[in-house]
């Protein structure tokens, strides 16, 4: 789904390679419109459930928390979300998800209220999404149905056949949406796959199966998990380590491209012990992530010593409501947790606990409510406001900033734009095939490749930066370099500290500058220029 939108942006603002950034954060902010209005849904979604479990059983109706309050402390938590690990900077998925997910729980705790078959339908559409931008959704997908089919039938004592019902029709509005892509991908893979990702990132932080580079020959790297691979990286040479691509020739950089065409047949199994190592180093990070964002939690804690306390009970109807999310919310905290902690993956369950929460937040006395309802309104309203202002500050910052560096944009960055630049008047562009070296200009920069429309298809990889002391260390250097050479690039691209590449060294000699960057460029198989 990302890449699709992406394309979208591409198409409405007719963007070249050299402006594209500049419409995908566009793009991204329609993502960011798109995640307030998730918002608002969960959140009226919560008030509408509570509010209607709560007419049930007759009660007195005393929570501190509306649906405008909750909508703008969930809107303010979201800025501050978005400012942190979900940057509008930041071209990644993960902010689309969040707001697929949202939008899934909404119609799942509306159809709680409500019991209209349709919103049940529109959870399976909307997670359906969801997965077609990360295969994260899948599981979550199956959990969300479970809760379904647990809270209609634990505690709102609904027939079974209802609640079957209700759960085919959510699997099948989901199936017609994601199951096209599904049976694509397992008979690419000859296999039921719906997605590698999750067992291949826990090969790599439970098991300890190397990340990169991976060959049938290195059985010492293959941590717990059981190695067979199926088309591994052609390695051209084992000192230094040359690699090459042309196996799969797409992408800017293939080897991150399509991660499990390389990784194909790694089998992982259970790692006790990683994974209790794992487990101990993620909850530590659950502990980070909270610390880094205290506004939600503090703004409770005030709430409950000022007398507010949030009923979350099981026996009384009134206090029903928060079940599905609640659990929903820590199920992302656990499947995350038992392979890899980051922020921007955690966030939406941190959201939707935290709202459920402060949405159960009930005064412990009738003379105490309005004051601490007051006190809350104007602490939520506060929040906002402040999350409004640090979002304004930070544009204007960043404006400022620009403005100094005579920058045209947030979108470019010299280093990278006056490299690509270089190249095409080298001669190297749309088309053709170059070389790498070191992680800098390979994995961890690599965008310099995509503006100039080349392909990576042969890397030297020095993974321990700075790359002039180890690249000046390989004593085969000569030969390293003709290997690469007999691969057919025209140029073999890496990134420099500045100062060191002067061509007047043997490891700096017939190297060219790119530009004003730190990049440079080594001629391989450029075509002879005569005048």
């Amino acid at each position: 789904m990302y890449p699709a939108m992406l394309s979208i942006g591409h198409i409405l603002f007719h963007s070249t390679r050299f402006t594209e950034l500049h419409a995908y954060y566009m793009v991204n902010f329609g993502i960011f419109l798109l995640e307030m209005l998730a918002m608002v849904a969960f959140t009226d979604a919560v008030i509408r459930l509570r509010d209607q479990l709560d007419k049930t059983a007759q009660s007195a109706g005393d929570f501190l928390l509306d649906r405008y309050l909750l909508r703008y402390a969930g809107i303010a938590l979201l800025l501050v979300a978005t400012q942190r690990e979900l940057s509008l900077g930041k071209v990644r998925p993960d902010a689309l998800l969040q707001a697929f997910l949202l939008l899934g729980l909404a119609a799942l705790l509306t159809h709680l209220a409500t019991g209209h078959l349709r919103y049940a339908g529109l959870m399976g559409v909307v997670l359906g999404f969801a997965y077609l931008t990360k295969s994260f959704a899948f599981l979550f997908t199956l959990l969300g149905i479970l809760v379904l089919v647990g809270f209609r039938w634990f505690w709102m004592k609904h027939s079974p056949t209802k609640i079957i019902a209700t759960a085919l029709l959510a699997a099948s509005c989901f199936a017609i949406v994601a199951g096209p892509y599904i049976a694509a991908l397992s008979k690419q893979k000859h296999r039921f796959d719906f997605g590698d990702s999750g067992s291949l990132n826990y090969a790599w932080y439970v098991g300890g199966t190397e990340k990169m580079h991976l060959q049938q020959n290195q059985t010492a790297l293959f941590g717990s998990a059981e190695v067979h691979l199926k088309h591994p990286e052609k390695q051209l040479l084992d000192s230094p380590a040359i690699f090459s691509y042309k196996l799969l020739p797409y992408g800017t950089y293939p080897d991150w491209f399509d991660t499990s065409f390389w990784n194909d047949q790694i089998k992982t199994h259970m790692n006790l012990h990683g994974e209790v190592r794992i487990v101990s180093r993620n909850l530590v990070l659950i502990v980070r992530y909270l610390l880094n964002h205290p506004e939600g939690w503090l703004l409770l804690v005030v709430l409950v010593s000022l007398g507010a306390r949030p009923v979350l009970g099981l026996r009384a109807v009134s206090n029903r409501f928060w079940i599905a999310p609640v659990l929903l919310g820590l199920a992302i905290f656990a499947i995350y947790g038992m392979v890899n902690i980051e922020e921007r993956y955690v966030t939406v369950g941190y959201l939707v606990v935290l709202l459920t929460v402060l949405a159960a937040l009930r005064s412990r006395s009738s003379l105490q409510f309005h004051a601490v309802r007051t006190t809350a309104s104007a602490l939520v309203i506060l929040m906002a406001v402040l999350a409004a202002g640090e979002s304004a500050r930070i544009v204007l910052e960043l404006r400022r900033h620009l403005s100094v560096a005579r920058s045209p944009g947030g979108w470019y960055d010299a280093d990278t734009f006056e490299a690509a630049h270089a190249l095409n008047a080298m001669g190297v562009g749309p088309g053709d095939s170059i070389a790498c070296i070191g992680t800098r200009a390979c994995l961890y920069d690599h965008y310099w490749a995509r503006l100039a429309g080349v392909r990576i298809l042969t890397e030297i990889y020095l993974p321990e930066p700075p790359l002039y002391p180890a690249f000046a260390a390989i004593p085969n250097r000569d030969q390293a370099i003709e290997v690469v050479r007999q691969q057919g690039g025209k140029v073999m691209v890496g990134y420099f500290s500045p100062g060191l590449m002067t061509g007047t060294t043997p490891v700096s000699a017939h190297w060219r500058e790119l530009g004003e960057s730190p990049f440079y460029a080594l001629p391989l198989n450029l075509p002879v220029v005569t005048h």
